[in-house]
């Protein structure tokens, strides 16, 4: 099997494409890349998710690595993605593996690497340890794990001391305990468990977890991923337990979505902007934003009213990660949910996020129904919708070619001014809005995404952009 990485490393159905002599090869890809960047001699930190076999793999990965002469910290337990990431540049490690497929559906398993600083690894070093991969499982080697925790190889180490130390460097988590607040928190049967309860635990702010034990099939949502419909169930809850907020953990919990006091979702881009606002007005922090094509127009018009510079990439915190690490972001991030913050790694972390909004409700002593009207009332409300539709490998290029000779000269009645290509195709419209055709980075998706300040729009636009790739 030829083995391709995407946005953050390598993905695949498990028994299928994802085996653990496919592993096993990947991660030999993984360890002469460290050999040949010369990190080796730094050690790896290798960690999990919840998802079938997970644990297993990451213990087959440590054999392949320990084998290689790479000392490997093993995490004791499922683990937060971020944790992970941090755990890198904690132990000095050269890199990291973490066994995980984030959002994906529950046949999938996946293979994150991390660089250095716990970021994402640049795309052109990602096509270096794919040219890296043997081709047969017999060229990998291969320790035994007993062998490798006898002889000091592989060692397993706990990442919660050190993670909640940062998270306490990074925010006052003191005052979040003692603020009162009935905090609901849906886990997606994932990593983000018993996290919130243990920071906030002992003072008079409660929390309710839900879909927080392992359950590798995920019920009540067809991937943990915190967009509508997956969040339904959990939101469902919010009105019953009379819940301030409702903060959503992904299954590895680097993304995160919210609920408001009523029980509605907050969109993701909203949530973005929120974060900027946050920073910008409610601490009145001032640094570079960072954030892809796909997200937010909101972000510019706050860069404009506090006087700090925005910088647009691709889509994956491959690109968004060492452009931060460049112009030293305040923070970064995508549509997908994901944002990252300066002093910490520049990866995703959907725990810290959960932090900063209820630090924000603090602050300000008001519920995110509220927070969102104070946003809407600087930027002028906005509106988003995506539609995620699979395609034949067979189709991609004949789809590709339509929607690269389309510019049409107006979207929903809108007039279209520019169109952007560096990440797929862009149209940007008269109102700041726009209306984005692109191929996901890590599954066969193709992906229709548009925001306008028309809300009576947006159906429109997604119906016009789904026409211009062919999918209707």
């Amino acid at each position: 099997m030829d083995i391709k990485f995407g946005t953050d490393g390598w993905r695949s159905r498990i028994a299928e494409g994802y085996t653990f002599d496919n592993l096993r090869r990947c991660t030999q890809g993984f360890a002469s890349f460290m050999h040949k960047q010369g990190l080796a001699e730094q050690g790896v930190v290798i960690g999990h998710d919840k998802r079938f076999h997970a644990d297993n793999f990451a213990r087959a990965a440590a054999e392949v690595m320990a084998a290689n002469g790479i000392q490997v910290h093993l995490t004791n337990d499922a683990t937060p993605t971020p944790a992970v990431s941090y755990a890198v540049p904690f132990h000095k490690a050269g890199g990291g593996i973490n066994i995980t497929a984030s959002h994906n559906p529950p046949e999938d398993c996946g293979f994150k690497v991390r660089d250095v600083n716990g970021g994402a690894i640049p795309p052109a070093d990602l096509k270096l340890i794919e040219s890296l991969i043997p081709d047969s499982v017999k060229d990998v080697k291969r320790i035994k794990l007993d062998d490798g925790l006898t002889d000091g190889t592989i060692s397993i180490f706990d990442p919660i001391p050190s993670y909640t130390a940062q998270l306490n460097r990074l925010i006052d988590i003191a005052p979040l305990k003692d603020a009162g607040f009935n905090v609901l928190v849906d886990c997606m049967w994932g990593n983000g468990a018993g996290w919130f309860p243990r920071l906030l635990g002992g003072g008079k702010s409660t929390v309710t977890e839900v879909h927080n034990e392992r359950n590798p099939i995920f019920p009540h949502m067809s991937r943990p991923e915190p967009i509508p419909p997956n969040v339904d169930h959990g939101l469902s809850f919010v009105r019953p337990l009379a819940a301030d907020v409702c903060i959503i953990n992904d299954g590895d919990a680097d993304r995160v979505g919210f609920g408001d006091e009523n029980g509605d979702f907050i969109d993701q881009l909203r949530v973005y902007g929120l974060m900027g606002y946050y920073f910008l007005e409610v601490r009145g922090d001032r640094g570079p934003i960072v954030k892809t094509i796909s997200t937010t127009k909101m972000l510019n018009k706050l860069a404009k009213i506090y006087d700090v510079p925005v910088y647009e990439t691709g889509v994956g915190f491959k690109y968004i990660a060492p452009k931060m690490m460049e112009v030293d972001a305040l923070i970064g991030g995508e549509e997908s949910g994901g944002y990252a913050f300066r002093g910490h790694v520049p990866e995703r972390d959907g725990i810290l996020a959960g932090l900063f909004m209820l630090d924000m409700m603090m602050k300000t002593g008001k519920k995110p129904s509220q927070l969102l009207a104070d946003l809407f009332e600087k930027v002028g409300p906005h509106y988003y919708d995506r539609i995620d539709s699979r395609f034949e490998a067979a189709d991609k290029q004949a789809i590709l070619t339509r929607v690269g000779e389309a510019m049409p000269s107006e979207i929903a009645g809108l007039k279209v001014l520019d169109k952007v290509t560096v990440d797929g195709n862009q149209f940007v419209m008269e109102d700041g809005g726009w209306l984005l055709i692109r191929f996901s980075g890590t599954e066969p998706i193709i992906r229709v995404y548009c925001e306008t300040t028309h809300e009576d729009k947006v159906q429109a636009i997604i119906e016009q952009g789904m026409a211009i790739a062919g999918l209707v």
